[in-house]
Formats: C-alpha cells, structure tokens, sequence
C-alpha cells in the first residue's frame, strides 16, 4: 500500500526549464523526450526538494532564482507528516506542499508545509518519502549505513527482536560506562574535593558556632567596650527625670510634668477638652517614673568587664575566621557546612559505586557480546537470501554473469566485545560492517558496488535491489534516471516489467529513453522545448492515445509518421497491457 504520492512539480527557472509542471500520479511514470530537452531536470528538481545540494549553476541563465515547488500526499500518520507537524508545518487537505529556492548567488531556502525550515529536515524526510536513483546522484543505498538498514528491514523479525534487546542494552552501558569513566578519570580531583570539606567542617566542628552568634556578640561587644559612658549618660538621664537624692531642692521633669498636671485637675470639670490633656500629662507622669526606673536598673546593672570583653572580642575573632572562609554570616556558614556533609557522604560512596557500576558494566558488555553475535548471524542469513535474489534479477537484466554478494565483517579491537571468538568494535547498531558487493562478471574480485559498476549497470542494480526489497519494506516513491543505460532490446523489456511490478506497490517515476520501458508506464509525460531552447508550461504534456503512440515511434525509429515504427510502437503497449 501506498502511503505518499508525489502528485505534483513546477519548476521555474532550473536549467533549460523556463516555467513548467510536471502532473504526476499513482503506479508507473515514463519521462520522454529528445536529449537534452531537460527531462533529468525532473530528477534534479525532486533532489533539491529533498534536501539536495543547492548550485547555483542550476539556475537557468538571467534569472535571479530558480524554484521548485512540490505537492506530496501523506496519511496523517506517516512518518514523514509527524515529523514535519513536529517542525511547526501544516497539511494542506492531506497533502505536504514543500519548495525550494536557490539564488543565481547560491543562497537557498527551504519551506514545508508554510513553514520556513532548515534544508537538513527536507533530507530527513526524503527517507521516508523517495528513494532517488541517478547516474550522478549520491545514492542512499551506496552507503554501507544505509545498506545495513536495508537489511535489516529484509530480515524482520530475525534482526529486529534480538536488535530490541541489543539496543536497551547498549544504552545502558553506554551510561554506566560514562558515570564510570567520570567517576574514575576524576578520582584525584574528587578525592582533593573530599579533603577540603573535611578540613572546612573539622574547622567549624571546633568552633561550634551558634545561629546568629555573631550578631549577638557584635552587640555585646559595643556595650561592654563603652560601659561607662553608658552607666553615666544613664544616670544623668534618671537624675533629669527624677531628681538627684542628694539635693531635695533641685527640679526634675517629674515634679515638673506632675505640677502641671495638678493645676489641670483642678479645673477639668469645666471643660472636657482640658480634662483630655490633663490625662493626657497623667499617662506621661507614669511614663516618666516607668522610664526612670529601667535607667536606674539599667546604671545599676551595666558593669564595664574586661575579661568579659576580651573574651567576646576573641569569640568574634574565631567566627570571624569561618565567615571569612565558609558565609556571609554564620547562618551562611552553617548552611555551608550541611551542604558539605552531604557532598562529603556522596564522595566517600564513590568507591563503593565504582565497584557496583564496574560489576554492571562487565555484565552488560558479556550480555551485548550475545546478543551482537545473534544480530551476526541473523543478518548472514538474511544477505545469502538477499543477494541470490537481486542478483537472479540481474540476470534479466542484462548482467546475466554479474554476482551480487553483501559482506559481512567486523572490525578488530582490544577493548570491543567478543564476537566470533574475537573481540571487535561495536556500536549502536551491532558489532556488523556491512556492504553490497558486485562481481560484474566472471573473473571480477567483488567490489562496492559503488565503483564495481558502471552508470547504468548501477541504475540497475539499484533497481534489482529495490524490486527484491519492495517486498519487505517499500519507499512510497522511486525515481530513476537512466536505469536503462546499456540496455536494449529483451533486456529492455525486463528492465519495463520489473518497474511495473515495483509500481504494483509504489509510486515509480522513470527518465527513459527506451520504449521498451516508457511502453509498461501507466502513465507517459513528453518534455520538449520551445524554439528558443527553453522548456515551458506546455512543454511537459500527458501522452495518451495517438499522442502516445508517436511519441514511442519517434523512440524506436527516430520518425513519428514511420508506418514500422507505429505497428511496432503500438505492439509494444499491447504488450505491455497483456503483461500487466
């Protein structure tokens, strides 16, 4: 089942394309046209929508930008739609409308679904929408990461369970591995850490401070250094308020303020006003006594000690030695010191974790070593299948001696886990390096297919490749360029067939310029350009009917009208039709 559609491409200003749209649809498109007319501009234009390199050399020649904007329909829950809803982007009656843009400068711009996004997330969702095959494409498939994924996938359940487990339990090494490291690489500077708290609070054990000590003592300290002056400034205070003993003659506030307030008692019947400030100097009577009590307790009380003082002074020192090293005050430096307890408890038990993290690492890495081997030997498996199938496909191909292999190995390293009876490295994904491997014909060491083939042996590769893996795990859409270079004839034929029954299962877009091939397409789009060499809006137009017919006898013949060439033409999508 189809999950994505690309339904639609215009193009502006790329190459030899002027303004131009390319209506695409469900099952097989063959893309036709004289050479050079710009029908791999369809194959760049989808590359730059998913994330390809922006050149500048692209943008066609006295424009200031070229453009490219397409129309993809995804169900809600695909992966490529939850992850642009993820980035901010909207679909539009379930479809992703995402464009390019490139300056003749080279700047480039991408937006998705309205949104501007960065050109990195467009490549991330071309996984998930379109494999792309060109000559001079930087293919998914031809990197050994990709391929191992490719496999993967082929092996299913076989792979994928002991994978689950493989992955849960890599990440839990992984952390216990870097919490150990942490706590080992920095054994000297936590054990110098140690030390220095246990010497700060031995140091405020000693002292013993008390909450608020400090200021309390602060105060003392200023009492006690001006005794006197305060013993005498209180006596000649009590003396002004209420008299000195020894001269009964003398005047004081007190006999004052309880004159007045006699004189107003006499009279306070007459006139309420007068009576509330004659209360009022009797509320103050008592004040006066009250005040001059404390004065005289307070001068009685004051005694000017100097053993008291210097012992004070020399309290405040020793405090003044922790706030100087640990607070502000000493409710600061009490708080340090139980923050510092804690911190001294969490390093003397980094010895104890060392051990427990260094059992569970060593558990974890024999538990990997197991689960890696089956990984190992669940994808052996799998690549034998897989590469007797695609290579039974080339054969029809027009390879019939090439031998695809996928090669399997590890990589050596002393502190790896044990696979095989020997350590190697290991990863997230297993210990496996894996590569797609082509013998193009007998004789021929295997190579990565990337440099064992040429062009249009790797177009078809590629194509035998994605016809076995269509299978387990289809891409939406497929797009190839060239795939039929080398080819002709019966080979040609198969080369059609075999994008035919991909399309039974995805979207497939095809630059052709075989008719063997464009014969089996559901659908035939014709580029073509103006007198002026460029490429317009009816430039690219649906071949049906007649239309078709001429356009597959310019194909095979080189001329449109040639009688052989239409009956031929016209054999071909009979044939076609009876094949599918």
């Amino acid at each position: 089942m189809v999950f994505s559609v690309l339904e639609e491409m215009r193009i502006r200003s790329l190459g030899v394309i002027d303004d131009a749209v390319v209506e695409l649809s469900p099952g097989f498109t063959a893309v036709t046209g004289e050479t050079g007319a710009g029908k791999t501009m369809v194959v760049t234009s989808l590359g730059l929508l998913l994330g390809g390199r922006a050149d500048p050399a692209l943008v066609r020649f006295g424009a200031a930008s070229a453009v490219v904007e397409g129309r993809i329909s995804v169900s809600a829950d695909a992966a490529a739609a939850v992850r642009a809803e993820e980035a901010g982007a909207e679909l539009d009656d379930g479809a992703l409308l995402v464009s390019r843009t490139i300056s003749a400068e080279g700047r480039s711009r991408a937006h998705l679904g309205g949104r501007s996004v960065p050109v990195g997330l467009l490549a991330e969702l071309a996984d998930d929408l379109v494999a792309v095959h060109g000559q001079t494409d930087q293919q998914g498939l031809l990197k050994p990461a990709r391929q191992r994924q490719a496999l993967d996938r082929y092996a299913g359940d076989a792979v994928a369970v002991p994978y689950t487990k493989y992955a849960a339990a890599y990440r839990r090494l992984r952390d216990a591995s870097a919490e150990l490291d942490e706590l080992t690489t920095r054994a000297r500077e936590r054990a110098q850490e140690a030390d220095l708290l246990r010497f700060g609070l031995d140091e405020i054990a000693g002292v013993e401070p008390r909450a608020g000590e400090d200021t309390e003592l602060t105060a003392e300290a200023e009492r006690l250094g001006h005794a006197e002056a305060l013993a005498s400034a209180a006596s000649l205070a009590r003396g002004a308020l209420a008299g000195n003993p020894e001269d009964p003659e003398g005047v004081d506030a007190g006999m004052l303020v309880a004159g007045a307030h006699r004189a107003l008692e006499a009279v306070r019947s007459h006139d309420p006003a007068l009576a509330a400030l004659a209360d009022r100097l009797g509320e103050l009577t008592i004040l006066l006594s009250d005040v001059s009590g404390e004065l005289a307790s307070y001068a009685d009380g004051l005694d000017a000690d100097p053993r008291r003082l210097a012992a004070v002074e020399e309290r405040r020192s020793a405090l003044t030695q922790l706030t100087r090293k640990y607070g502000d005050d000493i409710t600061a430096v009490l708080a340090w010191a139980e923050q510092s307890a804690a911190r001294l408890t969490e390093l003397d038990g980094d010895d104890d974790r060392i051990g427990e993290l260094t059992q569970e690492r060593d558990a974890l890495r024999a538990e990997i070593s197991g689960l890696a081997q089956a990984l190992t030997d669940a994808r052996t498996e799998a690549a034998t299948r897989f590469a007797d199938a695609v290579t039974a496909e080339l054969a029809s191909l027009a390879m019939p001696h090439a031998r695809v292999s996928i090669d399997i190995r590890q990589t050596e390293d002393p502190d790896g886990i044990e696979v095989g009876g020997r350590p190697v490295a290991y990863g997230p994904m297993g210990a496996d390096e894996v590569e797609l491997l082509l013998a193009p014909h007998p004789g021929a060491p295997p190579r990565p297919i990337a440099k064992g083939a040429s062009g249009g042996e790797l177009s078809r590769v590629m194509l035998a490749v994605e016809v076995v893996f269509a299978g387990s795990d289809p891409v939406p859409t497929y797009l190839f360029d060239e795939v039929d270079a080398g080819v002709g004839g019966k080979a040609a034929v198969e080369v059609g067939r075999r994008l035919a029954r991909l399309a039974k299962s995805a979207q497939v877009v095809v630059v052709t310029h075989l008719p063997q091939v464009a014969a089996f397409a559901d659908r035939q789009l014709l580029v073509e350009k103006t007198n002026d060499g460029s490429v317009t809006r009816s430039g690219v137009k649906v071949l049906e009917g007649e239309d078709r017919v001429r356009e597959l006898s310019r194909m095979l013949a080189g001329q449109e009208d040639s009688e052989t060439a239409r009956a031929h033409a016209e054999e071909l999508l009979a044939a076609a039709r009876t094949d599918g």
